[in-house]
């Protein structure tokens, strides 16, 4: 079982930054793909971000691709999420989550299994 928790979250104007991350407890971390993703009081939770097990690959939802950059550390467990340059638009709940399966890389929210309880980004014009 692994228990995914997320922090960093918080208020800011637009323009402004915060710095997601999400600590896992398990000790595969290492082996497996992990994903940013957002939702909004009655809508769908979106992908935002994906980052390869080794930290090679990274993909991004096309609304954040230039403002939001993903990496990891796999000695800490920990996976981050920067936010610049935030948007009204941006003001979500932001879940990170870890793949089903090892060594690669998904965007599909089906294709992960453990997720944390998310952190609340609100951002204000």
């Amino acid at each position: 079982q692994e228990q995914l928790v997320e922090s960093g979250g918080g208020s800011v104007q637009a323009g402004g930054s915060l710095r997601l991350s999400c600590t896992a407890s398990g000790r595969t971390f290492s082996m497996y793909g992990m994903g940013w993703f957002r939702q909004t009081p009655g809508k769908e939770r979106t992908f935002v971000s994906v980052i390869s097990f080794s930290g090679g690959t990274t993909y991004y939802a096309d609304s954040v691709k230039g403002r939001f950059t993903i990496s990891r550390d796999n000695a800490k467990n920990t996976v981050y999420l920067q936010l610049n340059n935030l948007k009204p638009e941006d003001t979500a709940r932001y879940h990170c989550a870890r793949d089903r399966r090892p060594y690669r890389v998904a965007t599909n929210d089906d294709d992960y299994e453990y997720w944390g309880q998310g952190t609340q980004v609100t951002v204000s014009s």
